[in-house]
């Protein structure tokens, strides 16, 4: 018999989750968060886990090598820039995600982040507690009428633009993959130009997947484009954002304000300059983080490692390397 082991890379998944893992017979292990690729391929070596269930810290070539069993690869989530999937393809490894299980829970999050940005909700509570009275001479602003931009129009971002217009917002959006159907059935405009979608919003919210073309999306070039006085929201991935041309939009007063759940590198500095601006809320990247979502996500996860390991059949939208491995033409 094989290895029956599936390794967790992060303190736990959901309880449900791991109930269905042992039900069927295997074994979960966990490592701790973040853990150093030397340990990690340590651990994964000892363990020569069938699956892998990747949460926090990085999944890279040697700890996929270090493991012969290893049959599928299982993001808790969607985002695999944390996944070396050609190191996955080469050995035929599917890397499967969890599409859609925590698109409620981000879009709440966004949703929330805008509020806290617009609202200026941490400078005032700040200043209310610093014993400032700031009510002479504040002027907030409507989120109803503004204009929101989404980068990507996957599960999450469709999700928000219908939270967003609930809230009275006109709602715009850029994904050059999406079917016409998805921008139909929610009333979304469609851009087909990204820098024109960044030039024409009140707010830029960032949705898409981190790739090598995706990477610091909004650079200082970028960044110049948005409206003087507009808003950044990310609970995609911090690498879209150059974060010292943030800073510099941001002290310089272009930029109104940021709303940030993930950053370039996680988790970051004590000493990150963002600490500094209150115009920046920032959360530690758990937009998905929800009891809720956690149940969706960690069954998702589980299910589609026994699903390739049981050889059951599996969405194409699930796997992110299903071309690879059919050595479909590119």
């Amino acid at each position: 018999m094989g290895s029956r082991n599936i390794l967790v890379t992060g303190p736990a998944i959901n309880e449900q989750a791991a109930q269905i893992a042992a039900s069927k017979g295997y074994t979960v292990a966990y490592v701790p968060p973040y853990t150093s690729e030397e340990d990690l391929v340590r651990m994964v070596t000892e363990l020569d886990p069938v699956g892998v269930i990747v949460r926090m810290g990085r999944f890279g070539a040697a700890a996929i090598d270090a493991a012969p069993s290893l049959r599928v690869l299982s993001k808790h989530g969607v985002g695999v820039d944390n996944i070396d999937v050609d190191a996955a393809s080469r050995r035929d490894i599917p890397v499967v995600v969890a599409a859609g299980a925590n698109a409620l829970s981000v879009a709440e999050h966004a949703i929330a982040l805008i509020f806290a940005t617009v609202k200026r909700i941490v400078p005032l509570d700040s200043g209310l507690r610093a014993g400032r009275w700031e009510k002479p001479g504040f002027a907030g602003k409507e989120l109803a009428g503004m204009t929101i931009g989404l980068v990507g129009f996957g599960a999450i971002a469709r999700q928000t633009a219908a939270f967003a217009r609930s809230l009275g917002m006109k709602v715009r959006a850029y994904d050059p993959f999406a079917d016409e159907e998805a921008f139909a059935d929610t009333g979304v405009a469609r851009d087909t130009d990204v820098e024109g979608l960044i030039a024409g919003c009140d707010i830029v919210s960032l949705h898409c997947p981190l790739t090598p073309e995706t990477r610091n999306l909004l650079d200082d070039r970028r960044l110049g484009l948005m409206k003087s006085g507009s808003y950044v929201i990310n609970t995609g991935r911090g690498g879209l954002i150059d974060e010292d041309a943030l800073l510099r939009a941001i002290e310089s007063g272009h930029v109104a304000g940021a709303g940030l759940d993930t950053f370039q590198t996680e988790p970051p500095a004590a000493d990150h300059p963002f600490w500094k601006h209150q115009k920046i809320v920032v959360t530690p990247h758990i937009g998905g983080v929800t009891r809720e979502a956690n149940v969706r996500v960690g069954v998702d996860a589980v299910e589609g490692i026994l699903a390739v390991v049981e050889g059951r059949p599996l969405g194409r939208e699930r796997i992110v390397n299903f071309r690879a491995l059919a050595k479909a033409p590119a």
